[in-house]
């Protein structure tokens, strides 16, 4: 059996005590669980709104703040890195972020079996891996099938918002989404990327950070 191409490595790095209880004792409560049936958004959030998907939300800082900036919609964070799901995780109890839940697992997945064609308003895919190697670009998650997977799952007026700070990669993700007949570019996000240290630390290495929009026909 061929085992799918992982667009993640999941690194060794050591959670705090703070993020350990966070994933044990928080994760009930903020968490969804991986499953191969949908999700409910009424369920979930308690309200029917528009559903915003970040994919690699990292510690979530920047999740955290468009959450917060943005009361009328919800959002659900994917994330592998138990570090960063405990720090957000944290985050979400102390600043009381009621309309931000987060899934720790493999974003193709979660898009393919618990997100509903066309329930999506929006998905955030901010600084992924950019797998610089030319033999790891297969490793990368913007191909056309995961853009296929996306324009299934945006109903259709839905905003994809991608940024990356190396050239060849954001030449290569609008060249997959330009070619793909789901979308078109866009003239602004549906919310707006606040700046992350990440960024910040790309642009001090002289890395020229560039942001991507797409809508769904």
């Amino acid at each position: 059996m061929n085992r799918p191409i992982r667009s993640f490595v999941l690194r060794q790095g050591r959670a705090t005590p703070a993020q350990q209880r966070a994933l044990g004792e928080l994760f009930p409560k903020f968490g969804l669980s991986y499953s191969s049936e949908g999700i409910r958004k009424e369920k979930v959030f308690g309200r029917d709104a528009p559903l915003i998907l970040e994919i690699g939300s990292g510690m979530g800082e920047t999740t955290a703040e468009i959450a917060k900036a943005h009361p009328e919609a919800d959002f659900i964070a994917v994330e592998v890195h138990g570090p960063g799901v405990g720090s957000l995780l944290n985050r979400i109890e102390k600043e009381k972020i009621g309309n931000l839940r987060v899934i720790r697992h493999d974003a193709a997945e979660v898009l393919a079996h618990m997100i509903a064609d066309g329930a999506l308003a929006a998905v955030h895919l901010f600084f992924p891996d950019p797998w610089p190697k030319k033999r790891h670009h297969k490793r990368r998650l913007v191909q056309p099938a995961f853009v296929a997977l996306l324009g299934a799952k945006l109903a259709p007026g839905g905003i994809v918002h991608a940024a990356t700070d190396w050239p060849e990669y954001a030449e290569q993700m609008a060249a997959v989404f330009s070619e793909s007949s789901f979308f078109e570019k866009a003239d602004r996000a549906l919310v707006e990327r606040p700046a992350t240290k990440f960024e910040a630390r790309g642009r001090r290495l002289g890395n020229p950070v560039r942001d991507l929009v797409f809508v769904r026909r």
